[in-house]
């Protein structure tokens, strides 16, 4: 029987609310502070942000609709092994904190592939990085942005395009008018909104089932409480190795080295405090999963009751569309549908404006800076926001063509963007893991493990894909709607074959990909030798993850990298040179003498020339209008600080 799916008043005023709230941050931030006049502000918040909204806003970045629904239906379809992605998850932010944010943080990055031109200086690399980061960020922002569509059309009938319009211009809005602070302050709201429309799902179902005993025992009835097998095979879709391991890979790239994470984490004022911001995700990412999957758990059990699986009968086409089509038939209450849809709203919008913002930074630090970098701050600031406006222009087109991905929403996500996600973290570890590595070997290495998993991806698509649902509830249905048999992939054989790799492991894919065919490319054309490599761009890995070896097995182990102890003097040494610059210069004195590696842009000609540099009187030290260089420095200091971190 059909479910009048019809939105009310209420409805309209809660998910309306959402919207121009959104809208609203942006607004505000485009009118106070510094009013966005500057690339630094703009991109980065001054790199003055706190630190539980950068948890947040990280956490949502990747969190979005895309989930909501995607892991609502792979639960009510293939039951609750998916949870365990929740460990790989959990996993990939320890392992960034531990490993990764020590490296990029102290750098100051504003596009986080700066550093694979530092490290293996040639332009080339940062270039590849960049171009694969940007073929991720728009595949992503049109299936983030088209998830939703789906939903709505399923409730309200209102049309998926003009869904689709609305979440890319709104993103986009508030992108452009507040930059990163309302970015992140719109995470932190939209965070509170997709929370309160999971639980209201999950509540309201479990009471119209009779309590979450009930709900436990229905899907324990139709064989829906089940548990990743521990089996090596890689064709097999959801397994142990898949969820946790290539999880945790996948999970990695995005909290470690996308754009957005970095971004993210180097607008905090220390390296203590952005690996803190990581951490906290491990909490995050399992109560964000855990409610995900109570939904879909619960969802399934209302109709498992009912005696009939609005999927399984044919009421609906999409599995995407079984969490709406639920909450417009048991969240009766005004004002509940319109909060579960501003719920996948939510999440749309935050994904949309954190690739919107990292699309931009990337293009104009790493594509435009070197050619325009001479134009006034208020130009350079000009053209960022035009950035995001053509992203959202093409996130738009993109979000049109995953109308005809087909499949489940949460799978052509993954896959695809998994697929670009791969190389880049194995450019990272390339660089930061393997001193040998020359930029050679990383260029070669990130197209090849981009284009493997690509091709592996698309190949996927041209077979007939095998069904993954288990058995559901149709007794009660009118009529009584027979499903085709799935097909056999124990057919499949040659070349084939390898189309029918999980999608859970093209990132690790990718990743391996690049750093074997790094590596091979590198001896072959004549590796970097240890010490020519910068300590400071290299990864001490063993130290980070085995710090209670022996002396004698972690030397062994490092391949010219620094042990932690060094590496922690390093930093420290960096940040106290730093502060007593920045005080030395509140104070209108002459900031004290800096080794070459700190301070080379600000260099006097003479110790370019000469040993040492004379002494100068105080005469010699004012400027020909008689400012003195302290105070100098003071007065220009916001274009001291863009030429320092060029920005």
């Amino acid at each position: 029987m059909s479910v009048d799916r019809v939105f009310g008043p209420w409805d309209y005023v809660v998910f309306g609310i959402v919207l121009i709230v959104s809208a609203g941050i942006g607004l505000f931030y485009a009118f106070t502070g510094g009013k966005q006049r500057t690339t630094k502000e703009f991109l980065m918040a001054d790199r003055n942000m706190r630190l539980l909204p950068i948890a947040i806003s990280i956490l949502v970045s990747f969190i979005s609709a895309i989930m909501i629904l995607g892991t609502a239906a792979e639960m009510h379809t293939a039951g609750t092994e998916y949870w365990m992605l929740a460990w790989g998850m959990s996993m990939s932010n320890i392992m960034a904190a531990l490993i990764f944010v020590p490296l990029l943080h102290p750098l100051k990055l504003t596009s986080s592939y700066e550093y694979l031109e530092r490290r293996f200086q040639h332009r080339a690399v940062k270039l590849v990085g960049s171009v694969i980061m940007l073929i991720q960020q728009i595949l992503y922002m049109g299936i983030a942005s088209y998830a939703p569509s789906t939903a709505l059309e399923a409730v309200t009938k209102f049309p998926d395009w003009a869904t689709i319009i609305i979440v890319c211009m709104v993103a986009t809005f508030y992108t452009t008018l507040g930059g990163m602070k309302a970015v992140v302050w719109t995470d932190v709201f939209q965070a509170v909104i997709m929370v309160a429309g999971l639980f209201a799902v999950i509540i309201q179902g479990a009471i119209s089932v009779g309590g979450l005993g009930e709900v436990w025992r229905l899907n324990e009835e139709w064989d829906r409480i089940n548990f990743p097998t521990f089996h090596p095979d890689p064709t097999i879709r959801h397994s142990f190795w898949n969820l946790f391991v290539g999880g945790t890979v996948s999970s990695m790239s995005n909290f470690a080295i996308s754009q957005a994470s970095v971004q993210r984490y180097s607008t905090l004022s220390s390296v203590r405090k952005a690996q803190v911001s990581l951490l906290l995700n491990c909490i995050g990412v399992v109560l964000m999963m855990t409610l995900t999957c109570l939904s879909g758990v619960v969802i399934f059990s209302y109709y498992a009751q009912k005696g009939c699986d609005p999927l399984a009968s044919g009421e609906i086409k999409n599995s995407n569309q079984i969490a709406p089509y639920f909450v417009m038939e048991v969240l009766g209450y005004p004002g509940l549908p319109g909060l579960f849809v501003a719920c996948l709203f939510s999440g749309a919008l935050s994904s949309m404006s954190s690739s919107l913002n990292a699309a931009a930074t990337v293009t104009w630090t790493d594509f435009l800076k070197p050619r325009f970098g001479h134009l006034s701050m208020k130009k350079q600031t000009l053209i960022t926001k035009g950035l995001v406006v053509g992203f959202g222009v093409i996130g738009i087109a993109m979000s049109f063509m995953a109308r005809s991905l087909g499949g489940t929403v949460i799978q052509a996500a993954s896959a695809f963007t998994g697929s670009a996600s791969g190389p880049l973290l194995g450019l990272f570890l390339l660089g930061g893991v393997f001193p040998w590595a020359n930029w050679k070997g990383a260029v070669v290495g990130g197209i090849v493990g981009l284009a493997f998993p690509m091709w592996i991806n698309i190949g996927s698509y041209t077979l007939d894909p095998e069904s993954h649902n288990l058995p559901s509830p149709i007794e009660n249905c009118d009529p009584i709607v027979t499903t085709q048999p799935p097909s056999d992939v124990g057919d499949i054989t040659g070349i084939s074959k390898l189309y029918t790799v999980s999608y859970r492991w093209f990132a690790s894919v990718g990743v391996a990909t690049c750093v074997i065919v790094g590596l091979a490319v590198s001896f072959a054309t004549g590796p970097t030798k240890p010490d020519q490599v910068d300590r400071k761009y290299l990864i001490p890995i063993f130290d980070r993850l085995f710090c209670c070896l022996p002396e004698r097995v972690l030397g062994k182990c490092r391949c010219g990298t620094t042990s932690q102890e060094d590496e922690d003097e390093e930093l420290d040494d960096l940040e106290t040179s730093t502060d007593l610059k920045q005080q030395s210069i509140k104070g209108n004195k002459v900031a004290p003498a800096e080794s070459n590696e700190t301070n080379t842009d600000f260099k006097p000609r003479s110790l370019n020339e000469n040993k040492e540099a004379p002494m100068k009187s105080d005469e010699e030290m004012k400027e020909p209008n008689g400012i003195e260089k302290g105070e100098f420095n003071e007065k220009k200091g916001d274009n001291s600080e863009t030429i320092q971190h060029g920005i």
